[in-house]
């Protein structure tokens, strides 16, 4: 099947879903959209049983999508891009010391707790698995997933401070769990014995301040292009640009383009928001990465359901998968509450707060997406349905309680 032909099915499929949704289930956008890509998964594969080519063309179907590589390489830039010029920078910038803190610390202090918890886990009850594989793991779901995340909060009634600081935190630790992931990746591909602290440190510095810096330099150079002309269609195409020439330059100079994105949106949501467009051109550059976003979101949501078409099962990985839940989420308050409590004076967050990010912090299609580039010797089939548990678990529970959370917290 052509390129062209798997994107009209998936635009059509995504339509009748979000169709559905709107008409029948009205659930908030992500969830409803999952749950109903999920049902259609169940209702294909028990058709197998009657009439097995239907599963058999669906299941090829969704195996020829490189998921990974469709989400890494091509969509998470816009979505990111188109989240960050959405997020309200003054108060970002008014609680930047505790994004920053759970996005760095928080994340790195999650990796270890989950993977330090799940290689225990699989010494005892399981077969042994590699430490640095469980490492890995923890790089999967340490980061929370800004997609996910922006499509619920916005229904959920967070209270403004709490809502940046767990959206203003996934943006951030998205690029960092990317990096971490990438560079324990290559630690294992090299060699643990190969590689030193100092190259460690030297790899991270690299992808993240050079991602940084990286996407406020395209942020800058896209101001200073829309303050010299007033002309909405040109504008928007400098936006796409930034998005689509920004993340290919990062990826060429090995930076973290998702961190690049980030700043550029930022950078572009505040700055150029402010001071280089019109009334008439901020209203079509924000409807246009709001329709860019709606459809990559359902896109993306649809295709998590319908993954399950595709998954090796194992009952050793379900019940693998199901302790997972409360060790993540064990895990992401503690890499929330230690950081809050030895950073206390430069960080105003309460235990509540605390609570609500580590129930809010949900994670969706970059962790799949991240399983899912794994290879031999790595157990890919065994920690892609592991995830892709925690995924369904986070989006549909975690995503559905988060609000009554919100409202017993508060």
């Amino acid at each position: 099947m052509s390129l062209f032909n798997i994107i009209t099915v998936l635009v059509v499929i995504t339509a009748v879903f979000a169709y559905l949704n709107t008409r029948v289930l009205k659930l908030p956008e992500t969830i409803g959209m999952m749950i109903i890509a999920l049902v259609f998964s169940f209702l294909l594969i028990v058709s197998g049983i009657f009439f097995p080519q239907i599963t058999a063309f669906a299941t090829n179907f969704i195996g020829n999508i490189d998921f990974s590589t469709v989400l890494l390489d091509i969509m998470l830039s816009f979505l990111l891009f188109a989240g960050a010029l959405h997020t309200d920078g003054s108060l970002l910038k008014a609680n930047r010391r505790s994004i920053s803190v759970f996005a760095i610390v928080g994340v790195i202090l999650s990796t270890v707790l989950v993977g330090t918890l799940l290689f225990f886990f699989f010494q005892i009850f399981q077969s042994p698995v590699n430490f640095w594989y469980c490492l890995l793991f923890g790089a999967f779901v340490a980061p929370t997933d800004p997609i996910a995340v922006l499509g619920i909060l916005t229904k959920a009634g967070a209270p403004k401070d709490v809502e940046i600081k767990i959206v203003g935190e996934s943006l951030f630790n998205d690029g960092i769990g990317v990096v971490l992931f990438l560079s324990l990746l290559e630690i294992i591909t090299i060699g643990t014995d190969k590689v030193s602290m100092g190259d460690i440190s030297l790899l991270l510095v690299q992808e993240i301040g050079g991602g940084i810096l990286l996407g406020w330099l395209l942020g800058a150079i896209g101001y200073r292009m829309m303050k010299r002309i007033d002309h909405y269609q040109s504008e928007i195409l400098i936006t796409l640009a930034i998005v689509m020439g920004g993340y290919a330059l990062a990826q060429y100079l090995h930076l973290s383009g998702p961190l690049a994105m980030v700043v550029a949106g930022l950078f572009t949501g505040s700055r150029s928001k402010s001071d280089a467009m019109s009334d008439t051109t901020e209203l079509y550059v924000y409807k246009f990465w709001e329709l860019v976003d709606v459809l990559l979101n359902a896109i993306l949501f649809v295709l998590i359901g319908l993954e399950i078409l595709v998954l090796d099962f194992d009952m050793s990985y379900l019940i693998a998968g199901l302790v997972a839940i409360p060790i993540t989420l064990i895990a992401r308050y503690i890499s929330l509450l230690l950081p809050a409590s030895i950073f206390k004076k430069y960080i105003n967050t309460n235990v509540n707060t605390i609570k609500i990010m580590t129930w809010g912090g949900l994670r969706g299609g970059l962790s799949i997406a991240m399983a899912l580039s794994l290879s031999a010797p790595l157990p890919k089939n065994q920690f892609v349905f592991m995830i892709y548990v925690i995924v369904l678990f986070s989006i549909i529970v975690q995503g559905l309680t988060v609000g009554k959370v919100i409202k017993k917290l508060v």
